[in-house]
């Protein structure tokens, strides 16, 4: 199971898709791949940064979507003031 979280001032949102239906070609694990594909696309276009998270290893930094990956995680941009 795949799951992208995006982080906001509302606390996360979560998209899942199952890795082995979505390698099986069933039509709903696949569209939940590519809306989590895009919505990765375009919270990494306003700025935010991205990390590759597994268990038991330290998170990696990435900038590029990747639907095997256990856990991506969003963070939007800090912006001070």
């Amino acid at each position: 199971m795949g799951t992208l979280r995006i982080m906001s001032r509302r606390g996360d949102d979560r998209v899942q898709w199952d890795t082995s239906r979505v390698l099986d070609g069933e039509l709903d694990a696949v569209a939940a791949v590519r809306e989590a594909e895009r919505i990765f696309e375009q919270q990494r276009a306003k700025g935010a940064t991205a990390f590759k998270v597994t268990k038991g290893e330290a998170s990696v930094r990435i900038d590029k979507f990747d639907p095997e990956a256990e856990q991506i995680m969003i963070v939007p941009r800090v912006v001070g003031g």
